[in-house]
């Protein structure tokens, strides 16, 4: 288990978002944690290059419906990686497990059929306060970390467009 701030990063070492396009699908269940979870990814995606008007973001109702978003989104957007946020706190039924299990595979699902890689960026805690020290709290913020690997995953989908040097 991370006991620091893991979201930090060098710039330098990150390739230049600018020719990218960002999808960016939020669940809004857990509001509280998701939307700082997306703050920290559009924030981080600007600070390294991304113009506002090249961020598309959508929301669906709860973390299972990221996986048809992201799909929806890829099938009808031109992008270059996509950040699904979600937030899933371990309850009292099997119901977190059903529901973490297969939004996973569904991702996974997506960066297989897809040549639009889909980052993973949901929270899967059992407490509603390690979620929020892992959304802008005392942990870090993963919108921000999982920003930054959509950048260097985007990076990869366009090797031959941004040259052999990816930085990284």
């Amino acid at each position: 288990m991370a006991t620091t701030n893991l979201s930090y990063y060098d710039k330098a070492s990150i390739p230049n978002a600018k020719p990218f396009r960002f999808g960016i699908v939020v669940s809004e269940w857990n509001p509280e944690i998701t939307q700082n979870l997306h703050k920290g990814a559009i924030e981080t995606l600007v600070d390294c290059g991304t113009e506002q008007e090249n961020i598309i973001s959508w929301d669906v109702p709860g973390s299972f419906e990221l996986v048809y978003g992201c799909k929806k989104m890829i099938e009808t957007q031109k992008l270059d990686a996509i950040i699904a946020i979600g937030n899933v706190i371990q309850g009292e039924t099997k119901h977190f497990d059903f529901v973490c299990e297969g939004v996973t595979q569904g991702i996974v699902d997506l960066n297989i059929k897809y040549d639009v890689p889909v980052i993973f960026c949901v929270l899967t805690d059992n407490t509603k306060q390690q979620s929020l020290d892992r959304s802008g709290g005392k942990l870090g913020n993963k919108g921000i970390e999982c920003a930054v690997a959509a950048i260097k995953m985007a990076a990869i989908k366009n090797q031959e467009r941004t040259s052999n040097s990816l930085g990284f």
